[in-house]
């Protein structure tokens, strides 16, 4: 299947760049995700934020399939990721050329890097333009030492994941995501794994990255940065979205009891 005979006309709703239409996850007898919409226009930041379990992280990983979601549709820049049929669980993905190709359109930058230890930084940030995309060599090396000075580390080219502090392996990893050009970037809870010290030189890039008009989509909990920065805050609750808004306006005067709790219990 050409993932061009699933574009939607440009008056649907779902033309965003990132549209997730109803989705369900469930492992075992517990249901993570229960019905969960949202959509990114371009260069919207949009935060995602609620307690440990409520599906923030599951959502990400459904957007990029690394989990297949039960039920419900994903839309990248306006074509439907090839799904089986959501009433003959198991779900499959229908075309393996079609996802790759969605994938290179977004980069996910995970809690724990994920970098490879037996690869200097520079040879990963080059690895996936090279192995994915088919990029040269030498442009390539180009792109990734400008990546690199970008995000602050061009010192560290030839040093190894292990070499690195957790703030510079971040932004090694936030690096490598860029290389791949890609039109929207997911953040899982960047900082999460950073000692308190290291926590601003990557929000830092962040904001830098959402200044230059960058659609991203994040889970966080640094509660300061999603109210600077975001566009839109979502808030979930057991699964669900409880509430959705402008962070002035959500920070200022959540609307659910729930939405209420969580933020007293994470703003000081």
């Amino acid at each position: 299947m050409d993932p061009q005979d699933e574009r939607l006309s440009p008056a649907d709703p779902r033309q965003a760049y990132l549209s997730v239409e109803q989705l369900y996850k469930r492992f075992g007898p517990l249901e993570v995700l229960k019905g969960v919409s949202l959509q990114a226009a371009q260069q919207e930041v949009v935060c995602l934020i609620g307690a440990s379990g409520s599906g923030k992280s599951t959502l990400l990983r459904c957007v990029n399939l690394l989990t297949i979601p039960d039920k419900g549709d994903i839309w990248i820049d306006g074509v439907r990721i090839p799904l089986s049929d959501d009433t003959k669980p198991p779900r499959r993905i229908l075309n393996n050329q079609a996802v790759r190709l969605m994938r290179a359109r977004l980069a996910m930058v995970f809690q724990s890097f994920n970098l490879w230890n037996h690869m200097t930084i520079l040879e990963n940030v080059m690895e996936a333009p090279i192995h994915v995309l088919g990029a040269g060599r030498a442009e390539t090396r180009e792109k990734a030492e400008a990546l690199l000075a970008r995000v602050g580390i061009s010192d560290k080219l030839e040093a190894y994941p292990s070499q690195l502090s957790g703030g510079q392996q971040q932004r090694a990893a936030i690096a490598r995501a860029l290389a791949m050009e890609p039109k929207i970037l997911l953040f899982d809870e960047p900082t999460s794994a950073l000692d308190p010290e290291l926590v601003g030189e990557v929000l830092k890039v962040m904001r830098d990255l959402a200044e230059e008009g960058r659609t991203m989509v994040v889970v966080s909990h640094e509660m300061s940065f999603v109210r600077e920065v975001s566009n839109k805050v979502i808030f979930l609750h057991e699964g669900r979205i409880a509430e959705e808004g402008l962070p002035a306006e959500l920070f200022r005067a959540p609307q659910t009891e729930a939405c209420q709790k969580f933020l007293s219990s994470v703003i000081q």
